[in-house]
């Protein structure tokens, strides 16, 4: 699992996630998000930045009363995010980006640590002006969506 963030000429990130795995428990919980992500990279990154919003969707690791407790006690503004809404956060195009460059990486990783080095490396690497683009594009992706009552995009 990977967490990372966008923002006008910003990208934060990449937070690999450890300790998760297969099995009941071993995934990410609002513990190991506010351990690993939150905490480190999150609130030093809107402590230097000063007047943000964040925005993340609905998983339950985000609206955990740990996590939203956590983000108020660090006074982190948080954009709210209606139950069952589409997920119109570009970040998820920049996903798709990363999807596709890894296949294409070689050699292709064949392990974790080789496939981690990998993603660190194609994200060092993202275009910032795609970066800008996307994060440009959320007043046209939230009007689509209005214009769409809610119902399908081309975003």
């Amino acid at each position: 699992m990977i967490w990372g963030g966008i923002g006008l000429n910003r990208l934060v990130g990449p937070v690999v996630f450890q300790g998760i795995g297969p099995g009941r428990g071993n995934g990410v919980n609002a513990q190991r998000y506010i351990n690993q992500v939150l905490g480190p990279t999150v609130v030093p990154y809107f402590q230097l930045h000063g007047n943000l919003t964040f925005q993340q969707d609905n998983a339950r690791p985000h609206t955990a009363r740990a996590t939203t407790a956590f983000l108020q006690q660090n006074n982190i503004r948080v954009m709210s995010w209606p139950s069952l809404s589409p997920d119109m956060n570009p970040i998820e195009h920049l996903w798709d980006i990363l999807q596709r460059e890894l296949n294409a990486f070689q050699p292709r990783p064949t392990t974790a640590p080789q496939l981690e080095q990998a993603i660190r490396q194609i994200w060092t690497t993202i275009n910032m002006a795609t970066v800008n683009r996307l994060v440009r594009s959320m007043r046209a992706r939230c009007q689509a969506l209005v214009n769409a009552n809610g119902g399908y995009t081309r975003y």
